[in-house]
């Protein structure tokens, strides 16, 4: 397994654009660059530890759901592409796996045929129940450097930022299919 290398830090790359191109934009270079940095440590160490638990990202991502739905832990499909922020085709290939794997049942909704519902199967709701406390646990574990008061600032920042990103680059996206 190749190690993970450490990157020169955020402001020295800042400083070294600067240097080398006066004027450029670098503003975002101590935000962005280390939140994409982080980004890769935890994709990589969740993915470890669902490899251990035995689930991928995706399952874990449907099943989540689901359970955090409450009882009787069902969705419809449409229900669970909003919360999961994925396309409606990544979550029918999604599904059909889980039941494939006896994980989730599906069924007609209560909204016509159009509609279908997604349940969480015992052996699903077993399997979320380990997966959570491990992946959870970890990334818990992962960020105990940071006091309370600190993560509770660091999760409004965040918070603040994913919005304000969220809709600028909707825009963006909606203008770009509206020239095309």
């Amino acid at each position: 397994m190749d190690e993970l290398r450490v990157p020169y830090p955020a402001t020295e790359i800042a400083a070294a654009w600067q240097r080398e191109r006066p004027g450029t934009p670098t503003g975002s270079i101590e935000i962005v660059t280390p939140i994409l940095w982080l980004a890769k440590l935890f994709a990589h160490d969740r993915t470890r530890v669902l490899r251990e638990a035995g689930i991928d990202a995706a399952t874990l991502d449907l099943l989540s759901v689901l359970r955090r739905s409450g009882a009787p832990y069902v969705l419809t499909t449409r229900e669970i592409a909003r919360r999961t922020l994925v396309t409606a085709g990544a979550v029918s290939q999604r599904v059909a796996r889980a039941e494939r794997e006896g994980l989730v049942t599906r069924a007609p909704g209560a909204e016509g045929n159009r509609s279908v519902d997604v349940s969480l199967t015992r052996a699903g709701h077993e399997l979320i129940e380990r997966s959570v406390d491990a992946v959870l646990g970890r990334e818990t574990d992962l960020i105990a450097s940071l006091s309370a008061p600190e993560r509770e600032a660091l999760a409004a920042l965040l918070d603040r930022l994913f919005t304000d990103v969220r809709r600028r680059t909707d825009v963006r996206r909606r203008t770009d299919a509206d020239a095309g």
